[in-house]
């Protein structure tokens, strides 16, 4: 059995048994994806209330997470980033997808699901 969470520290890195800040193993990686930015509209598991899920970002955790602070700003929304997801309150689609196909990095985004 693999430890997940002490009470002194908090979550525990399953890879190398160390707090998830200290992690040494960065077990967090996420698989490689097919190269095409995904960007959808969510309400399971939200009471209803709708977000924009964008995923497949080719970015690592920081740069994730800065990008997520952006996209925020320019949709003017509150939001999270989780698991390599950004998720952004509301329905933004359009406007996030316009924003990411402007963005010089040169990805293939695409809208998913209706």
């Amino acid at each position: 059995m693999t430890l997940v969470y002490a009470t002194d520290v908090g979550r525990v890195c399953p890879g190398c048994g160390q707090a998830i800040a200290q992690c040494a193993c960065k077990a967090k990686a996420r698989p490689a994806g097919d190269g095409i930015v995904r960007v959808s509209r969510e309400t399971a598991g939200r009471k209803g209330k709708g977000v924009t899920v964008v995923r497949g970002v080719p970015l690592d955790d920081a740069a994730l997470t800065a990008l997520g602070k952006q996209l925020k700003a320019t949709c003017g929304s509150g939001g999270t980033v989780k698991d390599g997801v950004v998720e952004i309150q509301g329905d933004h689609l359009d406007k996030v997808v316009a924003w990411l196909k402007a963005r010089p990095e040169g990805w293939t985004v695409k809208r998913a699901g209706g």
